[in-house]
């Protein structure tokens, strides 16, 4: 699945494109222009629990347009997983091969910190653009920025013996996934029998009745909650 701007006119087409697994679906993932409205923007909110999490896909010119865009426009955005892709910025501070430090790091930076991001420094510190040409020199422009104090993804890996026909190497986040046991059991009524459904069906009705929704504010509340539901059960 894919994600991107429609484009009304020749002048106005999207620069940026996400796309998305078909299986991660039941996320809910969708494109917000009603937050940022720019075609160099791609700005994806998801639902997880609940909660919306949002990523941005950034192409941003060697002007700069798109940075001072982002940094011009009044905008407060939590939630913000991942902001990465071309920003096209060469600087010492992510290419030790290259000696200088350009203004519009401060410009980046400063973008970053207005949506609560840090600079996520690579497992393998390789380059992401690779030119064919002498008039563009081999850098590091493709970058990404993450939630901060984030356990689950902390960092990223640059996959440059992917990048085929493409002149940029891709960025990989590894999520790692802890594998758990949730007990269960399965409990049914006895075809027929009366009195047990009667039973069952009364003391569903009256714990119901008198759960206290009000007052779920944590985890542990809830907890106490399933619990009672799974005392019914028993009595079967």
């Amino acid at each position: 699945m894919s994600i991107s701007r429609q484009s009304t006119h020749n002048s106005n087409h999207p620069r940026v494109i996400i796309y998305i697994n078909i299986q991660l679906t039941q996320f809910q993932f969708s494109l917000r222009k009603n937050i940022l409205n720019n075609r160099n923007i791609n700005l994806v909110s998801f639902f997880n629990k609940s909660i919306i999490f949002i990523i941005i896909n950034i192409y941003s010119n060697k002007h700069q347009m798109t940075l001072e865009y982002l940094k011009n426009t009044e905008v407060n955005i939590r939630n913000i997983l991942v902001m990465t892709e071309n920003f096209n910025i060469r600087n010492s501070n992510w290419n030790l091969f290259y000696p200088h430090y350009l203004t519009y790091n401060d410009i980046l930076l400063e973008v970053a910190n207005l949506f609560y991001l840090k600079f996520s420094t690579p497992i393998n510190q390789v380059l992401t653009q690779y030119a064919d040409d002498s008039n563009n020199a081999n850098s590091v422009i493709v970058l990404m920025f993450l939630w901060p104090d984030l356990d689950e993804i902390n960092n990223h890996l640059i996959l440059s013996e992917y990048r085929s026909l493409s002149d940029h190497a891709s960025l990989i986040i590894v999520i790692s996934i802890i594998c758990g046991f949730i007990q269960d059991k399965w409990q049914t009524i006895i075809r027929n029998s009366k009195e047990k459904e009667e039973k069952f069906v009364t003391e569903l009705i009256n714990t119901i009745k008198n759960t206290n929704t009000i007052d779920i504010s944590n985890k542990e509340s809830l907890e106490e909650i399933i619990q009672e539901y799974a005392r019914i059960s028993d009595l079967i």
